[in-house]
């Protein structure tokens, strides 16, 4: 689950991580009113959205009047900002963040995040903030430092410094990097995050770190003991589709093609997307219900199969070990008549009951397709959504 900036910044405050002032708001008599809050004679303010490349995109602008503040809001609330990191569509802007105006001397780059490879978390910086990290890691590599940390002994002191030095901080300050990054690294185990970053991390001309940005991601199986952080999510920058699929334990995920695709495991799930496209298909979605799935999750995956119109054709691919496939096939053919499919229905099933279950679909009446595997399931289901009989 990711946040917003503001809502980042609020972290960050528990944690002692140095921040502008600043004030959220959803409403032009909001943006109004943060500015007599902050006082001064300009601000920023920066649309509220998740996704990054925010400045190219016109998203954060540099106000010097409260007239030209509200004109700024005006122009964000309502609208949607496209980047380089949405869709066509682009991201809602239902709330901005302003925030009082900072001297900066330069910028830096800080983050934190689970590497996969090392099964650790790395801790990386640069002296190159303001950018694109993905072009410094790309064209000089050396610039980004990066310090694997042990999880035994968790973010030591001297792995702050050889960060504070390596990205050229002057000594004085590196006390001011270590409280800063030990900071972030508590946040980062106690609030289950999967990624912490601050690009850019200022210092400012009376040489102090600041947080000008914040971006936060929290590891979503983890959100059920972060009730706090569960709350600050914001369903309108996510797809409709995929939010509904989280509130019935379904793992969603909206794509391009035609062929729905429903399937109990992830692997399962992706071997079958690959046998749809290895002959000739395009799948609409990867959805995985689970290896201990219901009827009642069936039928509500094959409602958010029907919501996408791309959908020509519905793949279901189910091994039944958990639980038997005739009670697959019973919640298959209860859903399809509830929900009364004008599509084909392809379905493989393997494992416990799979013949039983094969008959029952045979014998619903529906038009529903049985395949004895999951290449004959894959051809089927192609077949169907090109209108081939």
């Amino acid at each position: 689950m990711n946040l917003h900036e503001y809502q980042a910044k609020q972290l960050f405050l528990q944690y002692g991580v140095p921040i502008l002032k600043g004030v959220a708001a959803k409403s032009v008599a909001e943006v109004e009113a943060a500015a007599k809050t902050l006082g001064g004679a300009g601000w920023v303010i920066k649309a509220q959205v998740h996704a990054g490349g925010r400045g190219k995109a016109g998203g954060v602008k540099l106000v010097k009047s409260v007239d030209e503040l509200k004109a700024a809001a005006l122009g964000y609330f309502g609208t949607r900002l496209v980047t380089h990191q949405t869709d066509a569509k682009g991201l809602p802007i239902n709330t901005v963040l302003i925030e009082s105006l900072c001297d900066i001397e330069k910028e830096l780059y800080v983050s934190l995040l689970v590497d996969r490879a090392s099964e650790r978390i790395v801790v990386m910086a640069s002296a190159m903030g303001g950018m694109d990290i993905e072009e410094v890691a790309a064209n000089q590599p050396e610039a980004l430092i990066k310090v694997v940390v042990d999880p035994a002994v968790g973010l030591m002191p001297y792995q702050c410094r050889q960060i504070s030095f390596g990205i050229g901080l002057p000594g004085e300050m590196a006390g001011q990097m270590t409280r800063l990054l030990m900071s972030l690294y508590k946040m980062f185990i106690e609030k289950d995050a999967s990624m912490v970053e601050i690009n850019p991390l200022v210092i400012t001309k009376a040489g102090e770190l600041l947080a000008l940005d914040a971006k936060v991601g929290i590891d979503g199986s983890a959100l059920y003991r972060q009730k706090h952080v569960a709350e600050m999510q914001d369903a309108s920058q996510e797809d409709p589709t995929e939010h509904e699929a989280e509130k019935h334990g379904l793992n969603y995920v909206t794509l391009d093609g035609e062929i729905g695709c429903m399937v109990n495991g992830a692997g399962l799930a992706m071997a079958t997307m690959d046998l749809i496209k290895l002959h000739g298909g395009f799948p609409a979605n990867f959805l995985d219900v689970g290896g201990g799935t219901t009827a009642e999750k069936v039928a509500e995956a094959f409602k958010l199969i029907l919501g996408d119109k791309k959908v020509k054709a519905v793949l279901v691919n189910i091994f039944g070990g958990i639980v038997r496939c005739n009670l697959i096939a019973e919640g298959i053919i209860a859903a399809v008549k509830e929900i009364g499919m004008s599509i084909p229905v392809i379905v493989r099933l393997e494992g416990t009951n799979a013949a039983l279950g094969r008959e029952l679909l045979d014998n619903s009446g529906l038009a529903i397709t049985s395949a004895l595997d999951l290449t004959d399931a894959a051809q089927k289901a192609v077949a169907a959504s090109k209108g081939v009989k």
